[in-house]
Formats: C-alpha cells, sequence, structure tokens
C-alpha cells in the first residue's frame, strides 16, 4: 500500500470585504459610545486614526454619522434610525400578516401580496404563491410603478398630495395595452380608489392579470400597505370578483386591527 497524503478540505472562499466589516464596527461602537472622539475611537477599534477618520467621514456623508463640531465627536446619524423604524414597522407588519396571508391564499388560490410604497416606487415585502395550475410568477422582492397595479395604484390613491403629483406630472410608462397613461384618467381612477377603499385593476400592469388590492392601516389610520390577490384574469368572473373584493378587503382590515 502506498502512502498517499491525508486529503485537505478545500478551503472556503471568503467574500468578506474588510472596509465594509471596519464600518459596521465603527457604527456598533458608536452606538454603544455616543460623543466620541476619532483617537478613542480608534484606540477602541484597534484601528489607526487615518482609517477611523476617513470611514467617519465616508459614512457621515451619506447620514449614518453625524459630527458635532464644536466638540469634534461623533454620534449614529439620522439613517440609522431610519432603518431602525423601517426594520421594526416592517418586521411587526410581515409578523401579524402572515397567517392572514396564508388564510386569504387558501381561500382563493390565488396569489397574495404585501406591498409597500418607497418614494414613488413599490416592493412587495411579502408574497404567497397561489394553488392554481396557472398561476403568476410572484417574487418577494419585485418593484413596480405606483400608477399600475392593484396595491400599487391604491397606495398611489392613499399617498401624500406630493408624492400623487409628482406621478402624475412625471412620465407615464406603459406597460400594456390596459395601463393608464393619461395624468387625467389616472386622477380619476385615484378618486374612484379613495371612495371605494379598494382597488380592482385589470391586465394594467401584467397584460393576462389581475390584482385586487385593500389598504393596511396602523394605529394613527395612516395606510402603511397594501393587500392584494392576483392571478389570471380569465379566471375573474363577476362571482369572483365580488368574492374577492370582500375577502380582501376583511384581510386587510384584520391586520390592521392586529397592527393597533
Amino acid at each position: 500500500m502506498t502512502g498517499q497524503p491525508p486529503h485537505q478540505p478545500e478551503e472556503k472562499k471568503s467574500y468578506r470585504i474588510d472596509a465594509v466589516a471596519r464600518a459596521l464596527r465603527v457604527l456598533e461602537a458608536l452606538g454603544d459610545s455616543p460623543g466620541i472622539g476619532v483617537t478613542a475611537l480608534a484606540e477602541r477599534l484597534g484601528l489607526t486614526k487615518s482609517i477611523v477618520f476617513r470611514l467617519l467621514q465616508t459614512l457621515e456623508e451619506d447620514g449614518y454619522v453625524q459630527r458635532d463640531e464644536e466638540r469634534a465627536i461623533f454620534s449614529l446619524g439620522y439613517k440609522v434610525a431610519m432603518l431602525g423604524e423601517r426594520v421594526g414597522r416592517e418586521g411587526a407588519l410581515q409578523h401579524v400578516a402572515r397567517p392572514v396571508m396564508d388564510v386569504l391564499r387558501d381561500e382563493t388560490g390565488e396569489n397574495v401580496n404585501l406591498v409597500i410604497r418607497e418614494g414613488t416606487a413599490t416592493v412587495a415585502i411579502s408574497t404567497r404563491e397561489g394553488l392554481h395550475s396557472i398561476r403568476l410568477f410572484a417574487q418577494t422582492g419585485r418593484r413596480g410603478p405606483l400608477h399600475a397595479g392593484g396595491a400599487s395604484m391604491l397606495l398611489l390613491a392613499f399617498a401624500e398630495p406630493s408624492i400623487r403629483e409628482r406621478v402624475l406630472e412625471g412620465p407615464l410608462e406603459r406597460f400594456s395595452p390596459h395601463t393608464i397613461t393619461d395624468p387625467d384618467r389616472l386622477r380619476d381612477a385615484l378618486v374612484l380608489i379613495l371612495a371605494n377603499r379598494y382597488n380592482v385593476a385589470i391586465n394594467d400592469l401584467d397584460d393576462g392579470a389581475f390584482s385586487i388590492a385593500a389598504p393596511i392601516q396602523n394605529g394613527a389610520g395612516e395606510v402603511i400597505a397594501g393587500l392584494s390577490i392576483a392571478g389570471a384574469s380569465v379566471r375573474l368572473d363577476e362571482v369572483r370578483r365580488a368574492t374577492y373584493i370582500e375577502k380582501v378587503v376583511a384581510a386587510a382590515q384584520e391586520i390592521s386591527d392586529l397592527l393597533t
């Protein structure tokens, strides 16, 4: 038997970016000790003052660190607070919505989406895939416009006036022959959504698909998300339309009640 060198396990490739890791350590240190100077921070982290200063400068420019010019000390900036608030808000929303979305999907067999607004776009933060053999592509993280789609137009209708006007004044991209690209028609559609407190969109974003959405409110009565049922438009007869509207409105209200 010839001697063979023992098998060496393949070394796992690291994708770590040291500069990012150092920046995160700076943020953590500022969280533990707000109002600290460059020298003290460098000593705590075991880094040179030059590196720490450059990291602080970069983080300050992007709003993650704030500097007290008079005392030459640093603290966490407003962007960190915004991220923390968003994680808490969306985390609670997804936690509360999860079982309600499951029931809604099981009762309808259609895709169920939880959608929020980010500026003049929307993001699906949670989805439940439909049970039908012919179903739509649904993916968490999918971004969309505000002027087309069930939950998107719903969120546009309930957005502050400045957001609505920005969308109405900007170019309205056509996604299908049924997309509303005339500002006056879109304005009228938004008024109707506000009056109904739900939205039915058919073939306007994805040709051959429908979406029925209702608003989710927080304890202050602000619309923070849209809950939608989506599926192939060939399945949406009058009976299903009425049933789906009733179910999605009730489900959105249940989530809103749980958030208060």
